[in-house]
């Protein structure tokens, strides 16, 4: 079942790229405390999450960050060296936390798999986008397939 606005983060371990190699971070240390916008991607280096998606979120970084997010996360089903490069490719520097879940294992538990085994991809994440106050789910917007309106940065804006 897909992850709902009233719903707790699931317990999962995602990987960061680190200047000193990939470094292992929980669902608890990223959300616990803070207000979180998690936005999935299906997959890094991809036509519509590079053009618009990644960059609609680091252009509005300071906007997100003066209704409240301490912290703007973009994860996708990649390895921690892709989200890595994508980062560095898209100049997300600081801004944006690049999460890996290359087993697919947390978008999983959200619920939020999508099947393109027949495209040649594997199971990816759908297009998504998240807030979570404390580790609870408080907005969550999935894409219908090619769709890119409600998980969009302005879109989450609005909902905080």
């Amino acid at each position: 079942m897909t992850i709902q606005a009233g719903d707790s983060i699931p317990s999962a371990k995602l990987m960061q790229a680190t200047a000193e190699g990939p470094k292992e971070t929980t669902t608890e240390e990223l959300f616990g405390g803070k207000t979180v916008v998690l936005f999935g991607v299906p997959g890094a280096f991809t036509p519509t999450c590079s053009a618009k998606h990644l960059p609609g979120y680091t252009e509005n970084y300071e906007a997100l960050k003066a209704k409240g997010a301490d912290v703007i996360a973009c994860m996708a089903v990649n390895d921690a060296f892709v989200m890595g490069a994508w980062g560095q490719a898209q100049g997300v520097a600081d801004k944006l936390v690049m999460l890996a879940d290359g087993s697919a294992e947390f978008t999983k538990k959200l619920g939020l798999e999508l099947d393109l085994t027949a495209r040649g991809l594997g199971v990816r994440c759908q297009r998504f986008a998240l807030v979570a106050k404390n580790g609870k789910v408080t907005h969550v917007a999935v894409e219908a397939p090619g769709a890119f309106e409600v998980s969009k940065a302005e879109a989450i804006l609005a909902a905080l």
